[in-house]
């Protein structure tokens, strides 16, 4: 039986009445007109991938000062115990953010794919600026007791509900703004976002480490990082605000208008959760796979490792995080050069050279780090940040274009948010708890290697998607010339 628009046909039947199924193909798959391509303005493509990416900036440097102040807000906020139990306390706390994460993608995810992409950036934003904010006026525990961790995990918990929509949201706003053979290029921007607020954390974290005393960084230093998060939230707004809807977006809602009322509706059903978890679960469970490898080598190195270095190797706090600011800024210069690589070579190469470096490299990498030579550091450290720019600078591009277009981002959301609040939020706490079980400061690696293990899975099971348009979107070009070209080739050539 052949099959049709999702429909078993009878061969026989399509012998007999070829001309009819050939009417019906061309009903269901008409050729493409120049009205249906989107041509990009690329001073637009820019402002929205700088918008998406300040946001996604905003959003990791409010976790990466977090973690670099792990050790101290465990001793402000959870002044009893050890230090490693301290330490543990606050790591929690860090975790418990990406319990929310998935709620927030369920609330967030299906309303960017009902009312529109930049609404809801917009709001997000404005939550994880007021969270992170609060966070830096909270009283100390011996101000206020108890109260002073609660209000501590509530601030965190709405930091956690806004980023379930800000990744899925910030992915699917470039690349649905980025024209087909450079959605790579213009998807790092995201990721040099991500090591962007990274730097600046542990930048600023550094210098004031290196300014204040160790009682001032106690009773108020810490506070500033936190503080700063206000204005550059109101920034971010300011240009996400300034944006108009993705093309993708507007096509899809020009659609629907002309659509009758009863397939506006079931258009509009296929992005609740309900449809996302049944109709969509096998690129669901693909993106969840993907993430999980991408997000534990991401954490295990961005985030958790000053705490590795400073608590379980006994560096000091400064060596380590200058460290891997100087390594975060070799990511930074070579980022978009990765997104290159993955519009011309495609996708799946560059995520299986990320996943086989550190299913091949962690172990060697961790023991150079044990070494305490600050070049073997170094050496470690770069080796697996080379491994993880070859992910940050592809997937990216790769996780939206696994989802069509009326369900991108709901879906992105979901499967991101929860990949991420399993294995990548609890990285730092895993390894920080698996360490003291086995006694051995291999365990990040040993983790490592299984999320590559994982993710190689995973890359060889992807579609290539790399200069192809987005599922269930036109073509998207630079130039009116490409798309006249796109709109010629369709026509047979003649023979002779």
């Amino acid at each position: 039986m052949a099959v049709t628009g999702g429909e078993s046909v009878d061969p026989a039947a399509m012998r007999r009445h070829r001309v009819l199924f050939r009417a019906v193909e061309k009903r269901r798959h008409p050729k493409l007109r120049r009205s249906d391509i989107t041509v990009t303005d690329e001073a637009v493509v820019k402002r929205a991938t700088k918008a998406a990416a300040l946001g996604n900036a905003m959003e990791w440097y409010d976790f990466g000062i977090y973690s670099y102040l792990a050790a101290t807000i465990g001793k402000v906020f959870f002044p009893s115990g050890s230090d490693t139990a301290q330490l543990l306390s606050s790591f929690a706390t860090f975790a418990v953010a990406f319990l929310v994460r998935p709620l927030g993608a369920m609330v967030f995810g299906p309303l960017g794919d009902k009312i529109g992409r930049r609404s809801v950036l917009a709001v997000t934003m404005i939550m994880m600026a007021v969270g992170t904010f609060a966070i830096g006026l909270i009283p100390s525990h011996d101000a206020i007791g108890f109260v002073a961790p609660g209000l501590l995990i509530f601030f965190r918990l709405v930091q956690g509900f806004s980023t379930g929509g800000e990744y899925g949201g910030a992915a699917t706003f470039i690349a649905e703004y980025a024209p087909d053979k450079r959605r790579g290029y213009f998807g790092s921007y995201l990721e040099f976002g991500t090591l962007g607020g990274y730097v600046g954390a542990s930048g600023l974290v550094v210098v004031l480490t290196g300014v204040l005393t160790q009682d001032q960084m106690l009773h108020w230093g810490w506070r500033i990082p936190f503080l700063v998060a206000a204005p550059l939230g109101f920034i971010g707004l300011y240009l996400r605000l300034k944006l108009d809807e993705t093309p993708a977006f507007l096509k899809l809602e020009g659609g629907r208008a002309g659509t009758s009322d009863a397939a506006a509706v079931e258009t509009s059903a296929t992005a609740d959760l309900g449809k996302i978890f049944t109709r969509y679960w096998r690129p669901l469970v693909l993106c969840l796979a993907l993430v999980a490898a991408y997000n534990v080598t991401d954490y295990m190195l961005l985030s958790y490792m000053p705490a590795y270095l400073s608590d379980e190797l006994g560096y000091g706090t400064n060596r380590g995080l200058l460290i891997l600011v100087l390594v975060m800024v070799v990511q930074m210069c070579v980022i978009n050069q990765v997104g290159r690589l993955s519009d011309r070579f495609g996708r799946r190469p560059l995520l299986m050279t990320g996943m086989l470096g550190f299913l091949v490299l962690s172990v060697p990498s961790y023991l150079l780090i044990r070494q305490g030579s600050i070049a073997l550091i170094a050496l470690g450290l770069l080796l697996l940040g080379l491994c993880l720019v070859a992910l940050l600078g592809t997937m990216s591009a790769a996780l939206p274009a696994i989802f069509p277009t009326h369900v991108r981002y709901g879906s992105l959301a979901v499967a991101y948010n929860l990949s991420t609040s399993l294995f990548g939020g609890t990285t730092p706490l895993v390894t920080t708890a698996l360490i003291s079980v086995f006694h051995t400061t291999l365990m990040p690696a040993y983790y490592a290697t299984l999320a590559a293990a994982v993710g190689v899975v995973a890359v060889l099971c992807m579609k290539e998607t790399a200069q192809k348009p987005l599922a269930g979107s036109p073509p998207c070009v630079e130039t009116d010339e490409e798309a006249a070209e796109l709109v010629q080739d369709q026509s047979p050539r003649p023979r002779f």
